[in-house]
C-alpha cells in the first residue's frame, strides 16, 4: 500500500517544536537553525493546507490541528527510536559499550575486566571514559556509572550501586618513619593531596570537612598539590608523595593488594554515589542483564572486604 505522508524532516521538526513550544528550543535539539524547524513546519503546514501553530507575544500556541497531531507523532518517534535501539542491539550482540568516568574507568572497572571477561567471555568491552553525560541512543552507549543522586531522565533505569565514604589513605610506608601516621593530628607532618572537583557542593568532602569530621583545627586544609582528577590524587597516595583522601569505591582494589592503606577509623559518608543507567527499553537484553549481575557482584564483594579499622 502507497504511504501518502510529508517528508519525515517536516514531521520531526513540528514534533519537537510543539512539545518545547518554541522554535529555538526545537532547533537545539535537532542540531539545526531555528529558520530551518520553521521552514519545515511550514512545508507541513502547506502539506495538511492548515496551521499548526498561532504565534501569540510570548512564543507558540497549538492549534486544534497542531493538538491533535503532536500525541500521535511522539508515540511513533519513541517507537522508532526503540526498533533502531533494538536493530542495534541484534546487531552487535557481542560488543557492550560502557560509558563511566576517567576515575571511575581507571581505578575500580578496569581492575577487574579480567574477571568480567572469565565469567561472560561472550562480550568484548568498549570503555567510552568521559566525565560528560552522554545521550545513550544517538551515541550507541549500551550503560554508564554515574556519580551523583540520580535523576537523569524517565527513560532510564537508575540502581544505585555503591554505598560511598571517603577517609585518608597513604602509602603504608608513611606508617613509620620520623613522623609515622597513627592519629589524624599527625597529618600536620605530612603532604594533602587534593582533587579539584568541578562539581563541587554540599556533597563533596574535601579535607577542611573530614578535619573538622576528625576535629582536628589546627592543620592548614589548603595546603597540598592539586589534581584535576581523583584518580592522580590516588596515584600520588600510592608513590608516597602524601595522603589523599580516597572514595571507598576508587580505593578498593588499592587497599585490598596494599599499595594503600587505611590510617583513620574516622571517615565520612557522603550523598553521592555511583549508579548503573541504562535505557529501561534495554533492561533485559542479555549482555546488559550480564553487566548489571556482574557490576551487582562485584559491588557486594567490595563492600565486605573494605578495612573498617586502621591497621
Amino acid at each position: 500500500m502507497t504511504r501518502r505522508l510529508p517528508s519525515l524532516n517536516a514531521l520531526r521538526a513540528f514534533e519537537a517544536a510543539a512539545r518545547h513550544l518554541s522554535l529555538s528550543k526545537a532547533a537545539e535539539e535537532l542540531h539545526v537553525t531555528p529558520a530551518a524547524v520553521s521552514h519545515q513546519v511550514k512545508s507541513l503546514e502547506e502539506f495538511l493546507n492548515t496551521p499548526l501553530f498561532r504565534r501569540v507575544s510570548r512564543g507558540l500556541l497549538l492549534t486544534d490541528t497542531g493538538q491533535m497531531l503532536l500525541p500521535g507523532l511522539s508515540e511513533g518517534f519513541d517507537r522508532l527510536a526503540e526498533v533502531v535501539t533494538q536493530a542495534m542491539h541484534t546487531g552487535d550482540q557481542r560488543t557492550l559499550t560502557v560509558s563511566a568516568s576517567q576515575s571511575f574507568a581507571s581505578k575500580w572497572l578496569i581492575p577487574r575486566l579480567d574477571r568480567f571477561h572469565a565469567a561472560y567471555p561472550q562480550y568484548d568491552i568498549r570503555l567510552d571514559a568521559s566525565p560528560r553525560l552522554v545521550d545513550f541512543e544517538r551515541e550507541g552507549i549500551d550503560l554508564g556509572v554515574r556519580y551523583g543522586i540520580g535523576g537523569w531522565g524517565s527513560t532510564l533505569e537508575e540502581i544505585r550501586v555503591f554505598i560511598e565514604e571517603v577517609f585518608p589513605v597513604c602509602n603504608p610506608t608513611l606508617l613509620e618513619g620520623e613522623h609515622p601516621i597513627s592519629a589524624p593530628q599527625d597529618l600536620q607532618w605530612h603532604t594533602l593531596l587534593h582533587m579539584d572537583a568541578p562539581f563541587a557542593g554540599e556533597s563533596w568532602i574535601d579535607w577542611q570537612n573530614w578535619l573538622t569530621a576528625a576535629e582536628v583545627t589546627d592543620i592548614d586544609a589548603t595546603r597540598g598539590p592539586r589534581f584535576s582528577l581523583l584518580s592522580m590524587a590516588i596515584e600520588a597516595a600510592i608513590e608516597g608523595q602524601g595522603v589523599a583522601l580516597g572514595r571507598s569505591v576508587l580505593v578498593a582494589d588499592d587497599l585490598a593488594k596494599g599499595r594503600l592503606v587505611k590510617p583513620f577509623v574516622e571517615s565520612v559518608p557522603v550523598d553521592f554515589a555511583y549508579f548503573l543507567v541504562y535505557p529501561k527499553r534495554s533492561a533485559q537484553a542479555p549482555k546488559i542483564v550480564a553487566f548489571r549481575e556482574w557490576l551487582l557482584k562485584e559491588a557486594q564483594q567490595d563492600e565486605r572486604s573494605l578495612p573498617a579499622n586502621a591497621p
